[in-house]
């Protein structure tokens, strides 16, 4: 009964972290791009509903953000398909899933030249606003056939970052240092710059230990030190102490994330989904906590999704706002990906091995 209870919170805590980004994600997008101050005066309390944004997206649609996610998730759970050849779980295999995320970008819908399941869902196959360094660098390696080597540029922006919880969500007790350095290595095939990276394995790891039954203090105490004993942290250290400091100061208000910067760059990004995090720490303020992590000057929907993952982790599924979670784009699939994901991992025997049955998992996940 323990261990079946143990699973049972393992899933909600997935489903939580998942749902909860795209919530936030879908809550940010339509004020991305604006000045925090005209925000805050059409939206005193933050924005807490879901809006209409430009390019005719209805409300509750989401960004780049979760679609790359999605990406992540299913790109993992083929990964670890992929271990039945005797292999460990391999990280460029993420590569290929962001691959068929250009497809998403590049096509009008499913060519029906690629496998899986996931890219034949035709809701996908539409531009929110992705970012400039995801297309120009998974487009260089298309080209070059370089999968799985780093992308040669200096960019820290948020495109890395905001696709980094999944790693995070692996029940992979005792090896934070794993979780930490497959997710940098994974954004590093977009971003290049040490902070892209550093920021992105710290957003992981923070998640990991949450998802391992850390408090959101214990699991930032943590993290901050992993991160120190990697070269060029200084810049994603500072950014997350100084989100603690803000956040241990005065109450929480737009004008303190302001300070925080805008989100653009993946420090500021991770900055300030923590600093929403811990302003509004319990799960009857996930409402405040996003329009927080929202409502400003800057990336509103990577800092939303962002916010969104660590609290949805924290505190699972039943803690998100029903107002939002029946609204948002592609609820179903992402429940679908977050139950998968946890399937692979907790019982994949079930499912394929050289040694084991065989169902259709391998023709709805191929090892590659």
């Amino acid at each position: 009964m323990v261990e079946r209870q143990v699973e049972e919170a393992y899933r909600a805590r997935v489903r939580g972290c998942l749902l909860g980004g795209a919530i936030g994600d879908a809550l940010g997008g339509p004020v991305e791009f604006r000045d925090g101050r005209s925000i805050v005066a059409e939206h005193p309390d933050g924005v807490r509903t879901f809006l209409a944004g430009g390019n005719d997206w209805p409300p509750g649609t989401v960004t780049d953000d979760t679609q790359m996610t999605l990406f992540a998730v299913e790109g993992l759970i083929r990964a670890g398909v992929r271990t039945d050849r005797g292999l460990g779980l391999t990280v460029a295999v993420t590569q290929h899933a962001f691959d068929r995320w250009l497809d998403t970008q590049l096509l009008p819908g499913p060519s029906g030249e690629r496998d899986g399941w996931l890219q034949g869902e035709q809701w996908l196959y539409v531009r929110r606003a992705p970012g400039n360094t995801c297309l120009t660098a998974l487009t260089e390696a298309r080209r070059g056939g370089k999968f799985g080597v780093q992308a040669v540029n200096d960019s820290k922006g948020c495109g890395g970052v905001m696709r980094s919880a999944p790693f995070g969500l692996l029940p992979y007790a005792g090896n934070a240092e794993w979780v930490f350095d497959a997710a940098a290595e994974s954004a590093g095939y977009t971003h290049g710059h040490p902070t892209g990276k550093l920021a992105s394995g710290a957003l992981a790891v923070l998640i990991h230990h949450i998802v391992q039954g850390a408090d959101l203090d214990g699991a930032l105490d943590a993290t901050l030190e992993l991160l120190a004993k990697k070269e060029q942290h200084e810049e994603t250290s500072q950014a997350l102490i100084r989100a603690r400091e803000l956040a241990a100061g005065t109450a929480p208000a737009p004008a303190t994330v302001e300070l925080l910067g805008g989100g653009w760059i993946a420090e500021e990004a991770l900055a300030i989904g923590v600093y929403a995090a811990l302003a509004c720490p319990g799960p009857e303020q996930f409402l405040d906590a996003l329009a927080l992590s929202v409502t400003h000057s800057g990336d509103s929907d990577s800092t939303g999704a962002i916010c969104g993952n660590i609290l949805g982790a924290l505190h699972g599924e039943t803690a998100l706002p029903a107002e939002l979670v029946f609204a948002v784009e592609g609820r179903g699939v992402i429940l679908q990906l977050a139950d998968d994901l946890v399937l692979e991992f907790t019982r994949g025997e079930h499912l394929h091995g050289d040694h084991g049955p065989e169902t259709a998992w391998r023709n709805r996940y191929p090892g590659w």
